[in-house]
């Protein structure tokens, strides 16, 4: 899929100072960049739902808990 978007100037000069300074095209640079941007999104979204999970049965478990468990 290939989709295109406006820049000012400004904004265009620092994507290309970006892209070049890591050695990558614009295009890349961007899709990095939105990539990295969703999955900064789902992992907030994944913890804000384990905390309201906690919050719901507050049951925690100390480590030594968890390791007598994987010995049985």
């Amino acid at each position: 899929m290939a989709f295109s978007i406006r820049l000012t100037e400004d904004e265009e000069a620092l994507a290309k100072s970006y892209a070049a300074i890591h050695g990558m095209s614009v295009g890349e640079a961007f899709r990095q960049a939105l990539f990295e941007k969703i999955e900064d999104e789902y992992d907030v979204a994944l913890g804000e739902l384990a905390y309201k999970k906690h919050l719901e049965n507050p049951v925690t478990h100390t480590l030594k808990d968890l390791m007598a468990e994987d010995a049985d």
